[in-house]
């Protein structure tokens, strides 16, 4: 144990270590650090060893903090979790992913993650690559609906990429601000309801940084790391990202996708290589009263065989 007081409380925490269950002289990666709370926690409930992956160049400064009170106990290497399996050479025991934007990158503003605030319109995790204004200014106006649809779910997809694609015309889409203005122009608010810009936004989120492609090759890559009756434990916000979490570990319990729900079908051809994966786990009330990004959280737990 120490004194260094954790930047803040993620999402799910004590779910998460209920369901890693941490023991001395184990080693867990923890797939995406952000601020490391969750890193922080496992090096607190017992003697192991983390091995934190961050794409952010930002937390930087935390893993240098926690380096100095943890000592070899802890590693952060930079990459992105979708390279897990380059990585992470070694066995382990188990693996966390708190997956999408996290807390530290909401709150620094000139990200562009939020359109809370006007800022360049970036989104970009790893600093590096293609922003959100690349996208805005150069897409044709079907592949934004496309984006807008399949990834934000956003059901007036068409008429927003049709309002991006006349106003960039006149001038380009450079930030937050002025995106949020034109997507509000098409869906208006309603009582009670999440921001008109929300699910473009995280649309537009996803497809900068490629959230989707690296959820499952960052899967794929844990399970090939786990050793036998290691566990892999996911916690996500939104039914992109379950869909694929849940899809997953039912492939890898040998289920093939049949036509019921309530009736999975045992595909002879899948050689399983899970134990036991659970149904999504929801935060508790109290948390959720008291932090409302948990409010969209489920959390997933798998046991290798």
């Amino acid at each position: 144990m120490n004194n260094l007081k954790p930047k803040h409380i993620p999402v799910m925490l004590q779910e998460v270590l209920d369901n890693l269950l941490p023991i001395d002289g184990a080693v867990y990666v923890d797939a995406t650090f952000g601020n490391g709370g969750y890193t922080q926690a496992i090096l607190n409930a017992a003697d192991c060893k983390v091995i934190a992956l961050d794409r952010d160049p930002n937390v930087l400064k935390r893993a240098d903090e926690l380096k100095k009170i943890y000592g070899d106990r802890f590693d952060f290497r930079s990459g992105q979790f979708g390279d897990f399996a380059q990585l992470i050479t070694e066995d382990i025991d188990g693996a966390v992913f708190d997956i999408g934007v996290s807390s530290m990158q909401l709150d620094q503003g000139e990200r562009g993650f939020s359109f809370s605030k006007e800022a360049p319109l970036d989104m970009r995790m790893s600093c590096q690559g293609q922003t959100a204004a690349d996208l805005v200014n150069s897409l044709s106006e079907k592949e934004l609906a496309d984006i807008l649809y399949n990834f934000g779910e956003e059901r007036k997809s068409r008429q927003i990429a049709a309002k991006i694609v006349a106003a960039r015309k006149t001038t380009p889409i450079m930030t937050t601000t002025q995106l949020a203005d034109i997507v509000c122009s098409v869906v208006h608010p309603t009582h009670q309801a999440i921001h008109p810009a929300t699910r473009t936004f995280q649309a537009l989120r996803i497809a900068v940084n490629n959230e989707l492609g690296e959820l499952q090759n960052g899967l794929e890559g844990a399970l090939s790391r786990l050793k036998s009756g290691g566990r892999l434990v996911v916690v996500d916000f939104h039914s992109l990202e379950d869909r694929i979490v849940k899809n997953f570990f039912n492939d890898k319990l040998g289920k093939s996708h049949g036509v019921s729900r309530y009736a999975p079908l045992v595909d002879s051809n899948i050689t399983p290589t899970l134990a036991s994966a659970s149904k999504a786990i929801a935060p508790s009330a109290e948390e959720t009263e008291s932090n409302p990004r948990a409010r969209s959280a489920k959390l997933r737990v798998a046991v290798k065989l």
